[in-house]
C-alpha cells in the first residue's frame, strides 16, 4: 500500500512512523512553530532512506540558521532522490536550488512544479509569503504576482488553514484588508497555533489602522509562543511598533531588549538586523531618544552576519545601522558593491541613509526619490517599507516642505496620516 502525506501526496517510504513524524513536522513548519527540526529528524530516523524527509529537514534547519546541518541533509536527499518518484525528485530539486543560492532557478522550478502538484505544500510554500521566492524577486509587481500565485493554489486546498493564511496575506498586501481579515479569521479558527496566521492578522490590523486591537491580540497570542520559534522576534517587533505608535516607550524598549535585538532574539540574523534597525529608526522619527550604543551594537551585528552585500532587504537595513552608528566606511562599501535582487536600489538607499546621518536633507531627498515609486522591489511588507515612506516624509519636513510631506503621506500611506509617527508632523496633519 502506498503511504501518503496529510495533503494526499504519495511518499516513497514504507514506514508509517516516518510518515506520522513527517506530517507533524510539516504542520509545525507551516505554522511557524518550534519543533519541526526534531520531527523531521524523527522521520528520517524511522526511515533513513526517506528522501523527502531529508529535504524537509534541510529546509527546517535553514529556518533555524543551522547551515552545516542544511548542507548535510540536502546532500542526503540528493543521494536518495533517484529512488523517489517524479514529484519528490522535483521537490528536492527546488529545495536544492534554493539552499544552493539559486533563487531565480528555484522559483521557476516551483512555479512549474505546482501546476502538476499543487498540493505539495512544502514545495509550494517556497513561493508564498513576503519573504519567499516571489517576495524577494526584486521585481516590480511582485505583490500582484504573489496574489495570482495564491489565488491559483487556493481552490486546490479547500478548508486548509495554511493556504488560507497565505492567501490572506496576499490580499492584505494588495490593499484588500477586509477580505484578508475575514479569511485570516477562518484560518485561525482551524488552527489557532498558526504563527503565520497571527503574523498576517497583525499585518492586516496594521493596514486597517486598528492599533488597540492589534496590541491586545498579539499580547494575548504571544503568551504561548515558544521564544525559539522563527517568528517570535518579528512578532515582538510588531508589538514594539504598536507600543511606539501608542506612546508606550517603556514597553517598546522592553520588547527590544527581551525579544528583538542582538543577544535577545533567537531567530534568523536577517530578522534580528532588519527588525532592530527599523524599530530604532522609527523611534527616532517619532521623537524618541535612542542610545548611540544601540546603533553601534546593531551595526556590529550587521558587519558580522552580512559582511558582503547580496541580500537586498538585509543590505538596506545594514546600511541604515552603519550610517546611524557613524560607520561611514561600512555604508560606502554597501553603496558601492550592492548586489542581489534589488542591488541597484540598495545603492541610492544607502547613500540616503548616509546623507540623513549627516543631516544633508537635500542629498537624502535626491537619493530617496529614485526608489520610492517602486520600493516593493526591495522586499518586505508594506509595514516594513514604511521605514522608507516615513524617512522620505521626514526629509521633506526637514527641508521645510511640510505641506508636501502631508500630501505625500495621505496619498501613499493614508493609514498613517491621521496620527503620523513622525514627531515634526504631529499636530500638523489634518
Amino acid at each position: 500500500m502506498t503511504l501518503r502525506d496529510a495533503y494526499g501526496n504519495p511518499l516513497s517510504t514504507g514506514s508509517t512512523t516516518a510518515v506520522d513524524h513527517y506530517d507533524q513536522a510539516v504542520r509545525l513548519f507551516l505554522a511557524g512553530q518550534f519543533g519541526a527540526v526534531s520531527e523531521f529528524e524523527n522521520a528520517v530516523a524511522a526511515d533513513p532512506g526517506f528522501s523527502l524527509g531529508h529535504a524537509g529537514l534541510a529546509r527546517a534547519r535553514m529556518m533555524s540558521g543551522d547551515m552545516p546541518g542544511v548542507r548535510a541533509a540536502i546532500a542526503t536527499a540528493l543521494e536518495l532522490a533517484p529512488h523517489a518518484d517524479t514529484r519528490e525528485q522535483q521537490h528536492i530539486e527546488a529545495m536544492n536550488l534554493l539552499l544552493g543560492g539559486q533563487p531565480r532557478a528555484a522559483r521557476q522550478v516551483v512555479l512549474a512544479h505546482v501546476r502538476d502538484y499543487p498540493r505539495d505544500a512544502m514545495a509550494a510554500q517556497l513561493c508564498t509569503n513576503i519573504f519567499g521566492l516571489i517576495g524577494f524577486s526584486g521585481e516590480v509587481g511582485r505583490e500582484a504576482e504573489l496574489l495570482a500565485y495564491t489565488s491559483a493554489l487556493l481552490p486546490h486546498y479547500g478548508e486548509d488553514w495554511w493556504m488560507m493564511s497565505m492567501h490572506a496575506l496576499s490580499l492584505c498586501e494588495t490593499g484588500q484588508v477586509d477580505a484578508s481579515l475575514r479569511l485570516m479569521e477562518k484560518s485561525l479558527a482551524l488552527n489557532p497555533d498558526n504563527a503565520n496566521g497571527s503574523h498576517f492578522k497583525a499585518h492586516a490590523l496594521y493596514e486597517a489602522g486598528d492599533m488597540a486591537a492589534g496590541r491586545t491580540y498579539l499580547a494575548d497570542w504571544m503568551r504561548g509562543y515558544d521564544d525559539r520559534a522563527v517568528l517570535h522576534g518579528h512578532l515582538s517587533w510588531h508589538q514594539a511598533l504598536w507600543a511606539l505608535h501608542d506612546g508606550d516607550e517603556a514597553e517598546m524598549w522592553a520588547l527590544v531588549d527581551r525579544s528583538i535585538g542582538p543577544g535577545a532574539a533567537k531567530g534568523l540574523p536577517i530578522n534580528v538586523l532588519t527588525d532592530t534597525a527599523a524599530i530604532l529608526y522609527r523611534a527616532e522619527l517619532a521623537g524618541v531618544a535612542v542610545d548611540p550604543m544601540r546603533w553601534t551594537a546593531i551595526s556590529d551585528y550587521a558587519a558580522r552576519f552580512f559582511p558582503e552585500t547580496g541580500q537586498s532587504f538585509a543590505d538596506m537595513h545594514a546600511a541604515l545601522a552603519h550610517a546611524m552608528a557613524g560607520q561611514g566606511d561600512r555604508v560606502v562599501h554597501i553603496a558601492e558593491t550592492a548586489t542581489g535582487f534589488a542591488g541597484d536600489m540598495v545603492r541610492p538607499v544607502a547613500r540616503a541613509w548616509a546623507a540623513i546621518a549627516r543631516q544633508d536633507w537635500a542629498g537624502a531627498l535626491a537619493d530617496l526619490v529614485q526608489v520610492l515609486a517602486t520600493n516593493e522591489r526591495l522586499g518586505g511588507s508594506r509595514a516594513q517599507r514604511d521605514l522608507l515612506e516615513l524617512a522620505y516624509v521626514n526629509v521633506l519636513v526637514r527641508l521645510g516642505l511640510t505641506e508636501e510631506a502631508r500630501r505625500n503621506l495621505k496619498a501613499r500611506r493614508p493609514v498613517l496620516s491621521s496620527a503620523p509617527p513622525v514627531s515634526d508632523l504631529v499636530g500638523t496633519v489634518a
